[in-house]
């Protein structure tokens, strides 16, 4: 591979990346703002400040290193989030806090700038160009203190003002929207006291799985036993056939069949005047000495005449 080609993937690899990294940030919202404190969430010093709440709408990781926040239209530099804190990597669908005490050196997590009490305020992110922008806000000046101006649900497009009461209270590093109660369960007991319906819907759900449980393995049962039965089935006709041609091409000759052969060939040898022996009718008589043994001799001689 040449210089030309190593190249051309290095630059490619490059401009994905960068792509990727900023179709991912544009996925960042600025989502919770508030700008005096008195007596909320403190930071990591114990102090009481305003802080800017980032959310990452996406669902996968967003390292926020490199961007800009500002609260100035015409700096939109003003800050740059340092880069190679690990900390700036906001996890899906999870939030990140800056806090606005224009105190920079005490971390990556503290602004260069403050909020102003009854004043509106312009907020804005910027990406790591310090051109693109990737979302900004105007706080209205009716915020007091300990309020905070929020969207109703996180990334959505409407924004509330959270007054600290019990059902709308400031939610720094938390989802806008939390739910205190299961409106399930509550819908269950208001429409199912008895839990007749809870009891039909889960023995129903049991038997149904029990019966697909059912089809299924007898199904996997009946198709097992037809390939089976096609392959012995194939397996017999393969040797069927093996024993017929094994056959054709040599018959067995057996006794009976020998037999006759032997007795046609005897027939025709007959017919087409075969050699016979001629016997000339002599008798002939030799006399045969009777067998004996050296200790029977004296014997036989005495018997003799």
């Amino acid at each position: 591979m040449n210089q030309k080609n190593i190249g051309l993937i290095l630059f490619f690899t490059i401009c994905f990346v960068i792509g990727s990294n900023a179709q991912s940030r544009s996925s960042l919202r600025i989502n919770e703002v508030l700008v005096t404190n008195e007596d909320n969430f403190v930071d990591d010093y114990g102090q009481h400040n305003g802080w800017i709440e980032i959310w990452n709408s996406s669902f996968s990781s967003i390292n926020i290193g490199g961007c800009y926040l500002t609260n100035d239209k015409s700096n939109p530099k003003k800050y740059l989030i340092p880069r190679g804190d690990v900390l700036t990597i906001i996890k899906p669908r999870q939030h990140i806090l800056f806090w606005a005490d224009d105190r920079p050196q005490r971390g990556t997590f503290h602004l260069n700038f403050k909020l102003e009490a009854g004043k509106d305020n312009y907020i804005a992110l910027y990406d790591s160009n310090g051109k693109t922008l990737i979302d900004q806000i105007n706080i209205p000046a009716s915020i007091t203190t300990d309020q905070s101006y929020a969207r109703v649900e996180d990334g959505v497009s409407q924004w509330i003002i959270k007054d600290g009461t019990q059902d709308n209270y400031v939610t720094p590093s938390t989802n806008n929207m939390i739910e205190h109660a299961n409106i399930k369960i509550e819908n269950f007991e208001k429409h199912d006291s008895g839990g007749i319906g809870m009891s039909l819907i889960a023995m129903s759900t049991v038997f149904t799985g029990l019966i697909l449980l059912y089809l299924a393995f007898k199904l996997t049962g009946k198709i097992a036993i037809t390939m089976s039965n096609r392959k012995d089935m194939k397996q017999t006709n393969k040797a069927a056939d093996s024993k017929s041609a094994s056959t054709v091409k040599t018959a067995p000759q057996g006794k009976g069949a020998s037999e006759d052969i032997v007795a046609i060939s005897m027939a025709l040898h007959e017919y087409f005047g075969g050699d016979h022996d001629v016997e000339n009718m002599v008798l002939t008589f030799s006399e045969v000495g009777a067998s004996h043994s050296p200790w029977s001799m004296k014997l036989f001689g005495l018997r003799k005449r």
